[in-house]
């Protein structure tokens, strides 16, 4: 089958990561994208120097207008800007579907992509929604208010998340410190942990939009959450092996390597 995933996010005018990011892997892991567009960015590997966001309403038509014609099979959710950008997608999202929240709430360059607000929003009226939320460590302890330092502390935040009403957390190891990566899911069979050798490189633009929205399509494609975020991580993986190298700063991973 060919999965329908509706990608609902902001666009990267550099390509790295948003929406530009989320149309390149799920076409590369054969789905087919759809997409809202929460704002707008003026961005490269340097940083955000620009936001224009659309307005809630807006927001709202595009989603019922891709619904209502081609349908979804899965969700995900990366930069939504503000909270009435926020309640604008809690009361579009249609029910039945897998939705993957990828808590987008600081870039990789350090700009600030959702104010604190907004967060509240997220807690409440996304978190029950989500079928699995992605956050890094800091967006993890923003969520949750718990000071991550150790395995024991990514399983209480992925707890505390699930407790929020989310179906199943997986915390992303990227900034802790190791040569090895550990991401580690808490769900309702229980925790699980994947591990890859760590890359070491600046060209990390966009990984948390590009798990994400692999992970959307697995799902929609009908895998299981343990296959769908396996081999989202396997394919993420070799995105940042194979990045082309582009700009001076943190440069993007290379979405095609799985065409």
């Amino acid at each position: 089958m060919i999965a329908r995933i509706l990608t609902i996010a902001g666009s990267d005018s550099g390509g790295g990561a948003g929406i530009e990011a989320d149309i390149k892997t799920i076409s590369a892991l054969g789905g087919y994208a759809c997409t809202t567009i929460t704002a707008l960015t003026a961005q490269n590997t340097l940083g955000v120097f620009g936001v224009q966001t659309m307005p809630a309403e807006f927001v709202k038509l595009s989603i019922a207008t891709v619904l209502r014609d081609i349908g979804v099979d899965a969700v995900k959710l990366g930069m939504l800007a503000n909270a009435g950008i926020i309640a604008a997608v809690a009361e579009s999202l249609p029910r039945g579907v897998p939705v993957v929240l990828d808590p987008v709430m600081v870039a990789t360059s350090g700009a600030v992509l959702l104010p604190d607000d907004a967060i509240a929003a997220v807690q409440k009226l996304l978190m029950p929604l989500a079928t699995i939320v992605t956050p890094n460590l800091p967006e993890a302890a923003k969520l949750t208010g718990l000071s991550l330092h150790g395995r024991d502390d990514y399983v209480a935040a992925g707890r505390a998340l699930l407790a929020m009403g989310a179906q199943a957390a997986l915390i992303k190891g990227g900034h802790a410190d190791g040569d090895m990566l550990v991401d580690t899911l808490i769900y309702e069979g229980g925790i699980e942990r994947f591990s890859h050798k760590r890359i070491h490189t600046k060209n990390t633009h966009g990984t948390g939009c590009t798990l994400a929205s692999a992970i959307a399509t697995g799902l929609g494609q009908r895998l299981s959450l343990l296959e769908a975020v396996g081999r989202a991580r396997d394919y993420l993986q070799k995105a940042i092996a194979h990045a082309p190298g582009f700009g001076a700063g943190h440069g993007p991973v290379w979405h095609g390597v799985g065409i």
